[in-house]
């Protein structure tokens, strides 16, 4: 009898799924028991451009737990959430004729980038620009509406809606490249600890959770604040086999870079690297395929990847889902949350497996008991959650 790979790929997930645990009395075997968290990805990304309280505020509308605004400092200290400190993609500048002359290049974390940079402006100059969606292929019509919030008013926000809904919604900042803006002396850390104080939001029951893709400004914020913190960890790509392409700079925490350290991403997920982030933060937010990854089909075994679809293009469609790996099975055996990224409902960016489907995704990771998940699409986390 002839197996697709395809097939196999599925079969080999529902043995996995079997193993981990799931029952009909609890589905989702998170570390705690609760149904895992639906974390609001920049706001509601999919619908929204990211980082706009209009996003944020369609987020909560979904049903997220949670939204997360990315931190970076303006010139004058200020944390606004945009995704980078280049703000060229996110927002309006570069039509901006009264601030054509502040192009420039930088070194964020050892590449040079061009563009316009949130530290050469002012609160009040970010305050004049606009949001704008920055993946092409969406929804493009909310372009030039939206002011770039605050995190204070990313957090009022959260409150306020929340009250509304009759509900208590965090907010997970990430605080974007730490190294580089300490560098600039705009060190983030002490920045938002300041902030989250006058909001009493100072102990682990507090409904805020922090990430970072470094590592020594996490350890820093441990000997601060009870608050809860999660070791966030990437990778350049997936390679056509499944595994994981550690190119630079998407190798390691770029701390580790700078200190010389040899050990990667990947290390950090080993045993031993899950129980030193156990020492300094409360979980781990890995990129989706360091716990189920997918390949590209090579049947015929002429070296290039099979179109499955027929559809004359090579995208996730085009993958087959894998095995899980122990990743949540040994974060959870070390005391942390999982809480992968990032989930997007678009057919082209859904392995074949789900056959256009985002929801038979989230119940994959769901049953294999992740934590949370960061979604662009709240809504269709949610449902695939609670239906």
């Amino acid at each position: 009898m002839h197996i697709s790979g395809a097939k196999l790929g599925a079969l080999a997930l529902v043995a996995t799924l079997a193993a981990c645990g799931g029952s009909d009395d609890n589905p989702y075997p998170t570390l705690s028991g609760d149904k895992p968290l639906v974390i609001g990805h920049r706001g509601a990304a999919g619908y929204l451009p990211d980082h706009t309280l209009e996003g944020y505020k369609r987020a909560i509308e979904m049903g997220a737990d949670f939204i997360e605004p990315d931190l970076v400092a303006t010139k004058d200290g200020a944390l606004i959430a945009r995704h980078e400190p280049n703000i060229t993609g996110t927002t309006d500048v570069s039509t901006r004729a009264e601030f054509a002359s502040r192009k420039t290049k930088k070194v964020v974390d050892g590449v040079e980038e061009e563009g316009w940079f949130a530290s050469d402006f002012t609160l009040a100059e970010i305050k004049t620009l606009r949001a704008i969606q920055p993946l092409a292929d969406r929804d493009q019509s909310h372009n030039g509406k939206y002011q770039i919030p605050t995190l204070e008013e990313v957090l009022d926000l959260a409150k306020s809606e929340g009250s509304k809904a009759g509900r208590t919604v965090g907010v997970y900042p990430e605080t974007k490249h730490p190294t580089y803006h300490v560098r600039l002396g705009l060190p983030l850390e002490d920045r938002l600890l300041t902030i989250l104080a006058k909001y009493s939001y100072t102990a682990k029951s507090s409904p805020v959770i922090v990430q970072s893709f470094e590592v020594s400004n996490l350890k820093y914020l441990r000997t601060k604040t009870q608050i809860r913190l999660v070791q966030l960890v990437d990778a350049n790509d997936v390679n056509p086999d499944g595994s994981m392409d550690l190119t630079a700079p998407y190798d390691k925490p770029y701390d580790f870079a700078v200190a010389g350290d040899t050990r990667t991403f990947a290390s950090l997920l080993t045993p031993a690297g899950l129980k030193e982030v156990k020492t300094y933060a409360d979980g781990i937010g890995p990129w989706k395929p360091y716990l189920i990854p997918s390949k590209q089909v090579d049947a015929n075994k002429d070296g290039k990847a099979d179109d499955l679809n027929g559809d004359g293009k090579i995208d996730e469609r085009d993958r087959v889902m894998m095995p899980a790996t122990d990743v949540v099975k040994n974060a959870h055996a070390a005391g942390l949350l999982v809480h992968p990224y990032t989930f997007r409902s678009e057919a082209k960016r859904l392995a074949s497996d789900f056959k256009g489907d985002p929801k038979a995704e989230y119940k994959l990771f769901y049953q294999l008991g992740v934590d949370g998940v960061f979604s662009d699409f709240p809504d269709h986390a949610k449902a695939a959650r609670d239906n």
